[in-house]
């Protein structure tokens, strides 16, 4: 069996995607690769931060679904993302930065002999920076080139991701018997899994807690999250996989950027399985990822439609001069 080659996006949704947007260029200094709509509703955009390049394991995109509630964190989510930045060195960076810019945060902190960095957005989403510095495994992104951020201090990528569940052991029995990460420590509640080259990159963090109430998916939360396999042929064995264990699958969907195939495997916690390729260079340059409203083949006869149905939003950011930001 073709194991899991580690997380590949992390998929939330927003109040605002021109807040979200604002917030993940200027503030995070991600780079925006695609502009696109939700492929199931034209409606709602999709946007897909990721690292300079669009590299799979470094990409959080967001849905801005019209009228969507507030959610509110619990057990049974997907409860917060990680990102991961070169060294500790980079957190002071961090710090500073995010007092600066009046960013919620809980200041550096140690879990699995890492340090973290827990902060929020204005939707109340849970992330953290996490410390590339004694890392081993999956290797990290290259930073936005072009960004604010200093290159030394710059996110390269996703990090462990986090569940909380009130079944600790049927979960454990998933991740592990299905899809066969490791546990590899526990700190109380919380119990690390690893998978693939394993490290930052292929970690996911499951908190135990029967204590709270169940999570409501709305903007603030996340959606879904994605781990990476090779190519079709190694997602049609996760399918035949995830049906032998009778979960439901949704078959084979080409999301054009990549293949994916989703799955719910736990009380509102979906997992999608998503190809490395092809990427998101496909439809544009380098030098203006994100720039241009982006559609799938099967959707570009419809772009004046969509287009008059979608409010604009100004990502053009090759023409800007956008200057490091070392404080």
């Amino acid at each position: 069996m073709n194991h899991l080659k580690g997380i590949h996006h992390v998929t939330a949704i927003t109040s605002s995607a021109e807040k979200n947007y604002d917030f993940f260029t200027y503030v995070l200094g991600m780079r925006l690769v695609k502009k696109t709509v939700n492929q199931d509703d034209i409606r709602t955009y999709h946007l897909f931060f990721a690292d300079d390049k669009g590299s799979p394991g470094t990409d959080m995109t967001f849905f801005d679904f019209p009228g969507i509630p507030k959610g509110t964190h619990g057990t049974n989510e997907i409860s917060k993302t990680s990102f991961r930045v070169p060294d500790d060195t980079a957190l002071d960076y961090w710090v500073k930065r995010f007092d600066r810019l009046e960013v919620k945060h809980e200041g550096i902190k140690e879990q699995f002999g890492k340090k973290v960095l827990p902060f929020v957005d204005f939707d109340d989403q849970q992330y953290q920076l996490v410390s590339d510095e004694n890392n081993r495994g999956v290797l990290p992104g290259t930073p936005w080139q072009e960004g604010p951020i200093p290159l030394e201090y710059a996110i390269t990528g996703l990090g462990p991701l986090f569940a909380r569940v009130d079944n600790i052991d049927y979960f454990k029995k998933v991740m592990e018997q299905v899809l066969l990460f490791k546990e590899i420590d526990q700190e109380g509640a919380f119990h690390l899994f690893e998978v693939g080259e394993g490290g930052n990159g292929g970690q996911v963090v499951v908190e135990y807690n029967p204590v709270l109430p169940p999570a409501r998916q709305g903007y603030g939360t996340v959606h879904h999250a994605a781990f990476r396999v090779e190519d079709r042929s190694v997602l049609d064995e996760w399918q035949q996989r995830m049906e032998s264990f009778n979960f439901r699958t949704s078959g084979y969907v080409n999301r054009h950027f990549f293949g994916s195939l989703y799955s719910n495997v736990a009380p509102q916690i979906l997992f999608e399985f998503a190809t490395d390729g092809p990427g998101f260079m496909g439809d544009e340059p380098y030098e203006t990822l994100g720039e241009k409203l982006s559609l799938p083949p099967f959707l570009e006869p419809k772009r004046e439609a969509i287009e008059a149905r979608v409010r604009p939003i100004d990502t053009v950011r090759s023409t800007k001069a956008i200057e490091k930001e070392y404080e």
